[in-house]
């Protein structure tokens, strides 16, 4: 019995450390990959995959030409262009160089038949692997790697979602707004940042819209946007705007300006303040007269001339009223001017006084600039009737 537990021992004891090897290197492997698909690591998985394919496709090229061509040789170095860096990239185009010489040597001269490696196929490949090597040199100049740069597209569409985000309103307010990028894109050329300020008793609304659309003014949207906010609440409410002004003058962008509408609405009287930096006036609806009026500040575009001076107009918003702010893309385009789209907005935002505003934000973009290919954003801050409850 003695014999037979020790012989139980051993056995569980080398059991146990294969299973122990087994998951750390599952685990380093694991990592390594992670590391890799992250931008971190080193390529020297893709590219032991890599090399070690360029033998298998030569060798079923050897066994079958006809069903495997000589051209295959291009799928790994295309997944090299993308995966690998240069230097390694080098590496793996001369094992095709390679097999390529090999294969020719094997199948005979390309005169007698299809299916050798001819002229062209050698063309294609040199082709390919000089496109996947500037693709691959440029992925080195940037310092991102491929795997990475998706990652950090998303952060960046992340990022912009967050700034954006309006802050909780005190019971008896409602707000909301809708941003549709132009042409379908994740990112947009509208922003706003927002905050409550004054212990929470004000609430700051900027509005922007950058010059160009889409992924062209998406950087310049994610830096403003960031400036922006950390600019608003930092200084007296006449003073953003001035300041936003001159921060896009030290940029010196060659497509440096931007239209802005910047709110301060008192949450506990409703009194505001619109400023205005060559934007789109605001539309205030009144709940009294169930007219809608234009809130129009006088300013010029931010990033044109330093010195520039923006007056407000003042406003108050009673229980039941509601101001909208928009960007010019929702109201204006080659063939509509912009009276005429707010007189189309306003058509459709009459549709929502009796129901209530919850959930008009996105169906007012739909209704007026679905298709249009221009950046669209549209913010609706509603005083509730104290019996709404809402």
């Amino acid at each position: 019995m003695a014999a037979g537990r020790e012989r139980r021992a051993k056995a569980e004891t080398f059991t146990a450390r294969w299973r122990m090897q087994w998951h750390r290197a599952r685990v380093g492997l694991r990592r390594s990959a992670v590391d890799y698909f992250r931008g971190d690591g080193s390529d020297w998985i893709a590219f032991a995959g890599l090399l070690l394919a360029v033998p298998v496709l030569a060798a079923m090229t050897l066994a079958d030409s006809v069903w495997c061509s000589p051209a295959t040789l291009v799928l790994p170095i295309v997944a090299g262009g993308l995966l690998l860096r240069p230097a390694s990239l080098l590496g793996l185009y001369a094992a095709a160089a390679t097999a390529l010489i090999v294969e020719s040597v094997r199948l005979g001269p390309y005169t007698e038949g299809p299916s050798r490696v001819t002229p062209g196929v050698v063309l294609v490949v040199a082709a390919c692997g000089f496109f996947g090597l500037l693709t691959a040199q440029f992925r080195s100049r940037v310092g991102v790697p491929w795997r990475r740069g998706g990652t950090m597209l998303f952060d960046l569409r992340e990022r912009i979602r967050v700034q954006s985000k309006l802050p909780k309103l005190p019971q008896g307010w409602h707000h909301e707004m809708a941003l549709r990028p132009a042409g379908g894109q994740s990112f947009s050329g509208d922003f706003v940042v927002a905050a409550r300020t004054n212990g929470g008793r004000t609430l700051e609304v900027v509005l922007t819209d950058v010059s160009g659309k889409g992924m062209d003014a998406a950087s310049r949207s994610l830096l403003l946007s960031g400036a922006f906010g950390g600019l608003l609440g930092s200084l007296p409410p006449h003073a953003f705007l001035p300041a936003a002004n001159g921060y896009l003058l030290r940029q010196e962008w060659d497509e440096g300006f931007a239209t802005s509408i910047h709110l301060v609405l008192d949450l506990d009287s409703g009194d505001y303040e619109l400023y205005s930096a060559g934007h789109p006036p605001g539309l205030q609806l009144s709940a009294g007269s169930g007219r809608w009026e234009e809130k129009g500040a006088e300013g010029p575009l931010l990033g044109v001339y330093d010195g520039a001076q923006f007056d407000p107009v003042k406003g108050s918003l009673r229980p039941g009223d509601v101001l909208m702010l928009f960007t010019d893309g929702l109201v204006e385009t080659s063939d509509r001017d912009i009276v005429e789209g707010i007189d189309r907005l306003t058509g459709e935002a009459d549709r929502y006084v009796a129901g209530g505003f919850h959930g008009a934000a996105w169906h007012l973009i739909e209704a007026v600039a679905k298709d249009v290919n221009d950046d669209r954003a549209l913010l609706l801050i509603c005083r509730q009737h104290a019996t709404n409850g809402r």
